[in-house]
This record gives structure tokens, C-alpha cells and sequence, in this order.
């Protein structure tokens, strides 16, 4: 797998797909929404930006974008497939289902993964992304009961079937759930939580065994790893990472970050920096160096932050010395 600039691909897993080395991940410019009267967005967002941002990244060799049905309740769709309009033959989409959501008043309503609410979503989610197929559908609810994934599975293959997509995957950390998944003929990947501060040995073994990829969500912890925040950051209300947001979100408590991690963000920098790279670059080498499957697909809601991200393919992974040098400062640090 190649690694040099404005070259670096990775396959996604056995199906054959080839992509960027790096995605971007499309929650961010859903914009403000909320689950259960929570909010589970990352503020404000400006669609034209959004737009320019997700053009700006296929013109630095970005050819994958992940998103969700329920990210803003459609508006994320919907701007991803008017920026890629004219460039679907270039990009690989991969979208979720699994969450019902009242799209007007931007909220989560329930999960449903029966045959028929699994169509009618595809077919949803084909409209607000101009597309006529998806290339990878992945199921968007943390667990379930094997039965249950089971009949999942089998109204994915036949959405393959039918050409409606290409392969599917699960966005799941339950590991029992990603080995339901892992030996079906159309899966072809795990998306896992993977960073600088929480890795995902056991998923990774997973797919090592099943030949699939690992699409990374937070691989800059949050935006912990971007540098920018300190001890006195506190984050709207309306930001998933705020005061408000829900009790899963990890790097940040009460809507600052949380001390620790940010000291060990000062521990890493020089390494994580080095060779020209900025702090989120390298702590995207940093996964790419973890493994080769793994494919890191960070948020953004700007041109610069797309750039940025964008930009880390040109310098690869982290050596194995560099690897080493990261593990041995965040032991030190624990």
C-alpha cells in the first residue's frame, strides 16, 4: 500500500474498492441537531463552506467521504452530494442507516433496522446524495441481539444484490457485534473509534482476520488532537462536546477538555510534529502507521481544517520508530 504524496490508497477491505489512505467525516457539517432533546451536533455550520471544503479536498486527492442519514437529520447527505455533484465518478460515499429522525425539526426519533425501514432509507438516502448506488452502507446502531443482525445481514446482501450498493460494514466498538458482521460475504469493514489515546487492538485483529478495513471515526480525539484548545476552552451549548451533550463523549467533561488528555497532548507534540508535520497530521500518521487497513477520516467544517487534513497524505505514516517513541510517552504518562 503506497504512501507518497498525492498517491497514498488503501482498499476497503476485500471488496475491492480502492480509496484515499484518508477520508473525511461528514457529522460535523450536519450542522446543530439533537438526539433525545440532546444536542449531538458540532454547532453552527455554513453549507456554502461546507462545500467548498469538500471540493477543496478532492482537488488534494480525497476521494472518500463518510457520512450518516441521521448527521443534521439529512442536511448532511444533502451537502455532500451537491459538492460531489460533479465528481461522483472520482469518490466513494459511504453512509449509514438505522436511525429514524424528524428531519424538520432536526431530531432523532427512534431505530429501525426492519427489511422495510432498511429499504426505504437506502432509497432515502440514494435521493438526497444524487447517487444510484452507495458504495458502503453501514448499520448505525451500536448493538445488536445476533437474531436481529442476523436478518440485518441478509437484506443488505440482497441490497447488494439488486446493485443498490457495493458492500456494507457495521460502526460499531461492540466486538461481539463486529464479529457477527465480519464473515458476510458483502461486509468489508469495521468503523471504530481509533486515536492517539484509545486504540481498538481487538477490532483490529478482527479485520486482520476477515480481510476488511478499519474506517477510523475521532481520530483527532474530538478535535483534542488539533492543538487548539487549552485548559480555559469551553464549548457552545449547541456543540456535542458542550455542557449539554451526552455522557458518551469522552475527551471532553462539562464542555471543556478533559486535563489529562491535554497534558499528554503537550507530551506527544514534538514527536507527532516532526518532519513538518502539524499536530493533527501527525496524529493522523499515527493511525496509518497502527495498521494498514486503517483508513482515519477526521471531521471538519472549514476549507482550512479539509486542507489540513487532506494535506497529511503527503507525508504517510509514522515510522516504527516514531511508533515506538508515541507508545512509550503515553506509558509514561498513564
Amino acid at each position: 500500500m503506497e504512501s507518497t504524496a498525492g498517491t497514498a490508497r488503501r482498499r476497503l477491505g476485500h471488496s475491492g474498492i480502492e480509496v484515499s489512505a484518508m477520508g473525511l467525516g461528514c457529522w460535523a457539517i450536519g450542522g446543530a441537531w439533537t438526539w433525545d432533546g440532546t444536542p449531538v451536533g458540532w454547532g453552527e455550520t455554513d453549507d456554502e463552506e461546507s462545500i467548498r471544503a469538500i471540493r477543496a479536498a478532492i482537488d488534494l486527492g480525497i476521494s472518500f467521504f463518510d457520512t450518516s442519514d441521521v448527521y443534521g437529520c439529512g442536511r448532511s447527505e444533502r451537502v455532500l452530494g451537491k459538492a460531489i455533484a460533479a465528481h461522483k465518478d472520482e469518490i466513494v460515499v459511504a453512509t449509514k442507516f438505522g436511525n429514524v429522525f424528524d428531519e424538520e425539526a432536526r431530531t432523532w426519533t427512534r431505530e429501525d433496522v426492519s427489511p422495510t425501514a432498511i429499504r426505504r432509507a437506502c432509497q432515502a438516502s440514494l435521493w438526497r446524495l444524487g447517487l444510484e448506488r452507495i458504495d458502503l452502507y453501514q448499520l448505525h446502531i451500536w448493538s445488536l441481539p445476533q437474531a436481529q443482525a442476523e436478518e440485518v445481514a441478509e437484506t443488505l446482501e440482497q441490497l447488494v444484490t439488486e446493485g443498490l450498493i457495493r458492500a456494507y460494514g457495521w460502526s460499531t466498538d461492540d466486538l461481539r457485534c463486529a464479529r457477527l458482521f465480519a464473515p458476510k460475504p458483502g461486509c468489508t469493514s469495521i468503523q471504530m473509534d481509533l486515536n492517539v489515546f484509545k486504540d481498538a487492538t481487538d477490532l483490529l485483529a478482527v479485520c486482520d482476520e476477515h480481510d476488511l478495513a478499519s474506517i477510523n471515526r475521532a481520530p483527532l480525539a474530538m478535535g483534542l488532537l488539533s492543538g487548539k484548545f487549552g485548559p480555559d476552552s469551553k464549548l457552545p451549548e449547541n456543540d456535542v462536546r458542550g455542557q449539554l451533550g451526552p455522557e458518551w463523549v469522552q475527551f471532553f467533561k462539562d464542555g471543556r477538555p478533559v486535563p489529562a488528555l491535554l497534558e499528554k497532548v503537550d507530551a506527544l507534540r514534538e514527536v507527532l510534529t516532526s518532519g513538518g508535520r502539524t499536530l493533527v497530521q501527525g496524529a493522523l500518521a499515527w493511525i496509518w502507521g497502527r495498521s494498514e487497513r486503517t483508513i482515519p477520516i477526521p471531521g471538519f467544517k472549514s476549507v482550512k481544517q479539509a486542507e489540513e487534513n487532506a494535506r497529511a497524505l503527503e507525508f504517510g505514516p509514522l515510522t516504527p520508530t516514531e511508533m515506538s517513541q508515541v507508545a512509550e510517552i503515553l506509558a509514561s504518562s498513564n
